[in-house]
C-alpha cells in the first residue's frame, strides 16, 4: 500500500500563461528555478504525453517519471515511477514501491494578464518538510524568470 502525503503550493505569476510555461519548461530556465530544490539540476527527456522523463541532480542521480496528461498551458500531470541510481532506473525496490506511482500536478490559470500556477504533489512522508520548504523557494525563483 502506498505511503504518501499530498502537498499543494500556488502562486500568482504577473505574466500571461504562454509565457509562465515558456520560461518553466525551457531546459535551461528550469535549471534556475529547480535549484531550490537541488543545486545543478536538470530534467531529461520531453514535457509530451506518455513520455519518460528523468529529473536529475549534477551526479546523474535523482527520478524516474511519465507524463500522464498533457495539455498546453493547463495542465500537466507526472507520474514519479523511482528513483534512478547511477544510471540505473529503481522501479520495484521496497523504498519505492513504498511511495509509487507519486503524483505532481501542474494547473496552470489564466487570471488577465496575470497567472496562477497550482502544484499538487504526492510525496512519500521523509521528503515532506523538505519539500514544504523547497516549493515556496523554487515558485519565488520561477516567478521572477517570468515575470523579467
Amino acid at each position: 500500500m502506498r505511503n504518501v502525503k499530498v502537498i499543494q503550493h500556488s502562486i500568482v505569476i504577473q505574466a500571461p500563461v504562454a509565457q509562465l510555461w515558456q520560461r518553466m519548461f525551457d531546459p535551461q530556465l528550469y535549471r534556475e528555478w529547480i535549484a531550490a530544490f537541488c543545486e545543478g539540476s536538470y530534467y531529461q527527456g520531453h514535457w509530451q504525453q506518455g513520455e519518460t522523463i528523468r529529473f536529475l541532480d549534477p551526479n546523474g542521480n535523482g527520478m524516474v517519471a511519465k507524463i500522464v496528461e498533457y495539455r498546453p498551458m493547463e495542465f500537466i500531470s507526472v507520474s514519479h515511477l523511482g528513483f534512478v541510481y547511477a544510471g540505473q532506473d529503481d522501479l520495484d525496490s521496497a523504498e519505492v514501491t513504498s511511495w509509487a506511482p507519486a503524483y505532481e500536478n501542474f494547473y496552470f490559470t489564466s487570471r488577465g494578464d496575470s497567472t496562477e500556477l497550482r502544484i499538487e504533489q504526492e510525496i512519500a512522508p521523509v521528503y515532506e518538510d523538505f519539500m514544504q520548504q523547497a516549493w515556496p523557494n523554487a515558485l519565488q525563483k520561477l516567478k521572477t524568470l517570468a515575470e523579467r
